[in-house]
């Protein structure tokens, strides 16, 4: 497979220079500066279509709307995509995402306020968080369709707090879904990228889910649906159909009837790097989700629930782009050293998982790829490295380089250390290059700083 085939839909190479969205990288990293990330529109919106088609083949939906009663009073089934505001949420992003009808999942009140802001409303609004604050919960409770709970502390606080009682009017729009612990892992090479095995700090155990819902029945608080997740970058759905048992075994013990929601969250896989290519199938992930719902309602005599896929990397990793700028290059001991001005502080990935990237050249990508080189940044870690070991041209000082997959879990973890400044955000659509993060300045550091 080709390396540029983990870059955006819409990248080319036009006469030895890399392209996306028809953009020349050299003018907007001249205009913009570096370290600089691109989020290309065609490829955002392709990977919405592609999990909208799945769930259309393999799930009795009838559509992406709330579903309307039946002449017999019952809802039929639907299907819906949620976003995943942790990969990446900005007020353009979430704006994005209300152009596709998605709803978006959103961890604490800062999460919740950038929804607002981008203009999706209480009904779209998902709130998790393993330990939520107070802050958090009654901004839930305000602005939010859905809280899912993550444990019985949790669920007490929302009832004896008074939370839901003092804001009846807003939470008479809210619905409570439970967080299970499935037990079971999915393979996402490392262990911290696992959420879903035994020993996992999130959700709640079988024990505590049917204790959390006789709490919900004995204090009216509107329970009607149930959450897990396993893990994050896995490429293999198997795993799931026994979580998925698990999580139909609880809906019938604890009586869900005619309209009830099911989330086996997201978590599906990219591909970073070209050994990992061709990219994971989506369609499949979303039929055996489809596939072992359906049957294991049918075994159990459910009635099918309001189904919710809750992809953050698959929709937005492959749109982003990073383009960093070489300063100085170091052969020493067998080794070369790419050293460009960016880094761990703005995609930590390789540092807290030994995650893999790959890279192209911005101009001369065509060259031969003669030498093996690392590439770092500027920071004053040695775990600062964002690619090691990859085939590349004879890279000079002042050239630009571009890193696919950076749409997902780089800025959303991104940090000032080293007095580090986040960096500028683009828009690439139909030949345009909008702006919609700006680059932060020192003064942005200074403006918390109190002093003495």
């Amino acid at each position: 497979m080709d390396r540029l085939d983990l870059f955006p839909l819409s990248a080319k190479i036009n006469n030895d220079f890399l392209t996306i969205a028809g953009q020349d990288l050299a003018k907007l990293a001249e205009e913009y500066g570096t370290p600089l990330y691109l989020y290309d529109r065609v490829t955002l919106d392709a990977s919405v279509d592609y999990y909208k088609k799945a769930l259309a083949s393999h799930y009795p939906s009838t559509g992406f709307r709330q579903a309307q009663p039946t002449n017999s009073g019952q809802r039929p089934a639907s299907a819906s995509v949620t976003y995943a505001g942790k990969a990446f949420l900005c007020t353009a992003i979430a704006q994005w995402t209300q152009m596709h009808g998605l709803h978006v999942d959103c961890t604490g009140e800062g999460e919740i306020a950038i929804a607002m802001a981008g203009g999706v409303p209480r009904e779209h609004i998902l709130v998790h968080g393993v330990n939520k604050s107070m802050a958090d919960l009654k901004s839930a409770i305000q602005h939010a369709g859905t809280i899912v709970v993550d444990n019985l502390t949790e669920l007490k606080t929302l009832e004896s707090d008074s939370l839901l009682s003092k804001r009846r009017k807003q939470a008479s729009a809210l619905q409570i879904w439970l967080r299970l612990l499935p037990g079971i892992a999915v393979d996402t090479h490392h262990a911290h990228t696992q959420t879903g095995q035994h020993d996992s700090k999130f959700g709640m155990t079988r024990e505590e889910i049917l204790e959390a819902a006789t709490f919900c029945k004995n204090n009216n608080l509107p329970l009607n649906g149930i959450h897990f997740h396993q893990g994050s970058n896995f490429r293999d759905a198997s795993p799931l159909k026994a979580a998925i048992e698990r999580g139909l075994d609880l809906a019938k013990e604890i009586g869900f009837n005619d309209d009830w929601h099911f989330s086996p969250g997201g978590g599906w896989g990219v591909a970073y790097h070209e050994d990992e290519l061709p990219q994971p199938d989506t369609n499949e992930y979303v039929r055996v989700i489809a596939e072992n719902v359906i049957e294991g309602c049918k075994a159990r005599g459910l009635v099918l629930p309001h189904l919710h896929l809750e992809p953050g990397r698959s929709l937005v990793a492959r749109a982003g782009v990073a383009v960093y700028r070489v300063g100085a290059v170091k052969r020493r001991g067998g080794k070369v050293w790419i050293l460009t001005d960016g880094g761990m502080t703005d995609n930590p990935r390789y540092a807290m998982y030994g995650a893999r990237y790959s890279c192209l050249t911005v101009s001369g990508s065509d060259r031969e790829r003669c030498e093996k080189v690392s590439i770092a940044g500027p920071y004053c870690e040695s775990g600062d490295v964002v690619i090691e070991d990859l085939p590349m041209p004879k890279i000079e000082e002042g050239e630009l380089i571009a890193i696919p997959a950076s749409g997902a879990y780089h800025l959303s973890m991104s940090s000032n250390y080293n007095g580090a400044r986040r960096p500028a955000v683009l828009w690439l659509e139909e030949g345009r290059a909008r702006l919609i993060v700006r680059r932060e300045t020192v003064d942005d550091l200074l403006k918390r700083d109190l002093g003495l």
